[in-house]
């Protein structure tokens, strides 16, 4: 079942669209990246297969993206986008707060006020292209969370090899793939076979350290 709904903000209203699981294990609620919204293949990809194994999914799409804004706004707006909606849905399940890109870092600053029980990050920048040394691996490490990063092998914003390890950081590699997780024509691996690895890296993770 799917249901939609508006969320005020501060700074406007933001969109909600709940896909539920029957006999939810644990709720994700997932916001997006700063140059697209709620429709990326990976987080529709989640929203499609999870809530038939027991996982609610909610998409939050932000005030700016929602107002129809070519440019995302500041940090700080898109973290209290995400507070309004958690705290709209007052779940009773465990939740996860997460996203990608841009959403992936509000998710680590914000969860654990927000009651989280983990965070999921997909493509999380962990640094601007080609900026190594302006690093943003504090906001993985002050989550204080279990976490999930699902990262592209080829990401410019922050390949696998260059994440610390982190307790309870767990990273799942997509061989290949961009920050948009896109993969070539000549990629090992089709564009499915990525958002398989995304959805059963996600579902394994959420059974393994939140519902279990």
């Amino acid at each position: 079942m799917t249901a939609q709904v508006r969320i005020g903000t501060p700074y406007g209203e933001g969109r909600l669209v709940t896909h539920r699981a029957r006999s939810p294990l644990a709720t994700l609620l997932l916001s997006h990246g700063a140059g697209n919204g709620i429709d990326t293949s990976d987080l529709q990809a989640l929203a499609g297969e999870l809530p038939r194994n027991g996982i609610t999914v909610a998409l939050f799409e932000q005030p700016w993206k929602v107002a129809g804004s070519p440019v995302a706004s500041p940090p700080k707006t898109l973290d209290v986008g995400l507070t309004a909606a958690a705290n709209w849905m007052r779940v009773r399940t465990p939740l996860v707060v997460g996203g990608r890109s841009a959403g992936a870092r509000s998710a680590a600053r914000t969860g654990r006020s927000l009651g989280a029980a983990g965070c999921l990050a997909l493509s999380f920048p962990l640094h601007p292209p080609g900026k190594p040394e302006r690093s943003r691996v504090e906001e993985l490490r002050e989550a204080r969370l279990p976490t999930l990063v699902i990262q592209g092998e080829r990401d410019p914003m922050g390949r696998p090899e260059e994440f610390p390890e982190l307790r309870g950081l767990d990273l799942a590699v997509v061989p290949a793939a961009d920050h948009g997780l896109k993969v070539g024509a000549r990629a090992p691996l089709s564009q499915q076979d990525v958002l398989d690895i995304v959805v059963e890296s996600t579902l394994e993770w959420v059974v393994r350290e939140i519902s279990g």
